[in-house]
């Protein structure tokens, strides 16, 4: 059985908070933030499998009063070896991501798991949803599609609402759209990743799937597309995030459709027993879910 030896910060950030018993105390003598303290706690406690504080307090349980002294025997023996700590060990996490997702949802909350695992170097590689390609070499990977991977453990991340999208200045002349047949006569850009047939569907609409006008292989791609004014784009609202807050593609009408695909996290059997894996995928369920 290999043993899951705690990362010397989560140690030392557990002798602070024991010792000051403020969060606040603790992060400014270790010179991280608030929310790094908490992440390393739970992390510890995580490891350790119990609880080491047991109020708001930050008064000890009778396990964590143990584990204290057992800390604290440790850092005053490392102490004496001041160049076995000087460096401590670091954690190597590669991650495969979809492009859009990684720029539109990951990359805008990645500076909070930084901030809570210094410690962690993490490596984003791209992957490439429609031919499912990914990183042969990735710790973990976000895959978007219906789910069914027999070959990976996963776990669904995020899923996702569709609109047809356009520009103001697309809205403007072939506007209005009062209707969802306004729709008839427009150009429809296309995507294999988010076909049409699930809005349509969604609002009664007997017509095929677009077989002519542009099509991309990147959501974002067809993002960019839509808000040049190339034409109509079914697009999720949390991959088009960017592009809404900044003004340059407008939904053309009220009624969100669930789109049928949704992003998922995927690893190989045994990887979640590596402490940096399994805290990665705990935080980002909790920040994109």
């Amino acid at each position: 059985m290999t043993l899951r030896i705690p990362p010397i910060q989560c140690l030392l950030t557990f002798e602070a908070l024991a010792r000051l018993r403020s969060v606040t105390q603790a992060s400014e003598e270790l010179c991280v933030t608030p929310s790094a303290v908490s992440h390393r706690i739970r992390q510890l406690e995580q490891i350790l499998g119990t609880k080491l504080f047991g109020r708001a307090d930050f008064s000890l349980t009778t396990e964590g009063s143990e584990y204290l002294a057992h800390v604290r025997d440790g850092l005053a023996t490392l102490q004496k070896f001041p160049s076995q700590v000087a460096s401590p060990g670091r954690r190597k996490l590669r991650v495969a991501v979809t492009p859009t997702f990684a720029r539109s949802v990951l990359l805008p909350r990645l500076k909070q798991f930084s901030e809570a695992y210094p410690e962690v170097d993490l490596t984003l590689q791209v992957s490439i949803p429609l031919l499912d390609v990914v990183a042969e070499d990735a710790d973990l990977t976000v895959r978007f599609g219906t789910g069914r991977y027999a070959d990976v453990e996963h776990v669904c991340l995020s899923k996702d609402e569709v609109s047809p999208m356009a520009s103001p200045a697309f809205i403007r002349e072939y506007g209005p759209f009062d209707a969802p047949e306004d729709l008839a006569g427009v150009p429809l850009l296309r995507s294999p990743l988010e076909p049409w047939r699930t809005w349509f569907a969604a609002h009664h609409l007997d017509w095929p799937e677009p077989v002519e006008g542009s099509q991309f292989n990147d959501i974002g791609l067809l993002c960019d597309a839509a808000a040049v004014g190339m034409g109509v784009g079914l697009l999720r609202y949390k991959l088009a995030a960017p592009w809404l807050e900044q003004g340059t593609l407008l939904p053309l009408y009220e009624k969100r459709v669930p789109s049928p695909h949704a992003h998922y996290l995927c690893w190989r059997t045994g990887t979640m027993e590596r402490w940096e894996c399994a805290a990665f995928a705990d935080w980002i369920r909790k920040a994109v879910g």
